[in-house]
């Protein structure tokens, strides 16, 4: 068996890591290859926890990355970041590089100037590429084009996970380099074309008594009413919901807002953060979801267990990638790199926008 090094920035709970930690490829003469993990980093302390107790204890750094000293930090076969996506988001004001968030991905690319991995890995929301009208996009892809010591070789495409066995419609762009002198070119892995239903998901196997993160929410009164008005698939604006039970809100009316789940559809993004109507419904009972029907949705298994508040969990899965989707990606970047043969399509970005 032969490992290839990894690190992580803005780690999650380990969404990335679990898929990493799960990839193992055989070459053509039967040896195993695999991911170990050198050092993990986050700025959350309760996704830190989750991510020791699930992932790797070793070398886990809870650090704000702005007082992170790089330098200190060893060198890796291969990178993996989710940078901050808050500012990218379709879902509220989309700044930018102009946001809090949105200059966080530059430190990849710093470390990447300094140790020039194999390979890195990079993951953000799908409205990352309209942010600042392109801009934002144009300058992260040619900032990682053009880092390290020899420039990397990208891949970038926007994955529809429904599409590889996620049973959630959960759309992110995905950015795989590969170092230029290594003449590797990464693929996009052929989608499965197993779509998976959030009901099949949830109930199949029932999840276990001894499953952690599944305490309910205490609903409200009203809002049990509410949902009791709108049929699977429907949200708060397309059910017919008496006047007493509309929502008085002006202006944009998200989809996601009371929407309860289609139960013969994939789910809808779950996501890890907001208000009131955003918890992701169940089709049937007049609830939420628990943290551990969202964790399901993300294919995290049921022996995964977050740490922290409710909310915290909640914003800690809603944040993650799809551990399976994040498997079958991580798996063929080693297939890559053994330079063993796999179906592929072709990536649905062309870099030579980067350049308009």
């Amino acid at each position: 068996m032969t490992s290839f090094s990894i690190g992580e920035f803005y780690c999650g709970p380990g969404g990335l890591g679990l898929g990493a930690k799960k990839a193992k490829v055989k070459d053509t003469s039967g040896k195993i290859h695999y991911f170990d993990h050198e050092f993990a980093t986050d700025f959350d302390p309760d996704s830190c926890e989750t991510f020791k107790k699930n992932i790797s204890k070793s070398n886990v750094i809870c650090s704000d990355i702005k007082k992170l000293d790089l330098n200190s930090l060893p060198y890796v076969d291969g990178f993996l970041y989710g940078f901050p996506c808050n500012d990218f988001s379709n879902v509220g004001e989309t700044k930018g590089l102009k946001g809090k968030y949105g200059p966080l991905y530059s430190y990849g690319v710093n470390y990447l100037n300094l140790n020039s991995p194999k390979f890195f890995l990079a993951e953000n929301v799908s409205g990352i590429s309209s942010a600042n009208s392109g801009s934002a996009f144009r300058q992260i892809l040619d900032d990682l084009k053009n880092s390290g010591e020899h420039g990397y070789k990208l891949t970038v495409h926007k994955y529809k996970f429904e599409e590889y066995g996620v049973p959630q419609a959960r759309h992110r762009f995905i950015i795989v380099g590969m170092r230029n002198d290594l003449d590797l070119s990464f693929r996009v892995p052929k989608p499965s074309g197993k779509i998976v239903t959030c009901k099949k998901a949830l109930t199949v196997p029932p999840i276990p008594s001894w499953a952690e993160n599944q305490e309910l929410t205490n609903q409200a009164k009203q809002v049990v009413e509410r949902l009791s008005f709108i049929k699977p698939g429907e949200n708060a604006w397309s059910a017919k919901l008496p006047e007493h039970l509309k929502l008085n809100v002006k202006g944009a009316k998200m989809s996601m807002i009371y929407r309860r789940l289609d139960p013969d559809r994939p789910a809808y993004t779950v996501t890890g953060s907001g208000g009131g109507g955003t918890h992701v419904y169940h089709w049937n009972e007049n609830r939420a979801l628990t943290n551990r029907e969202r964790a399901r949705l993300q294919t995290f298994p049921d022996d995964f267990e977050f740490v922290g508040s409710k909310e915290s969990v909640r914003k800690q899965i809603g944040m993650a990638v799809p551990v399976t989707g994040a498997k079958l990606i991580l798996e063929s970047i080693l297939k890559t790199l053994i330079r063993v043969e796999y179906d592929y399509i072709e990536e649905n970005f062309q870099l030579d926008r980067i350049a308009a």
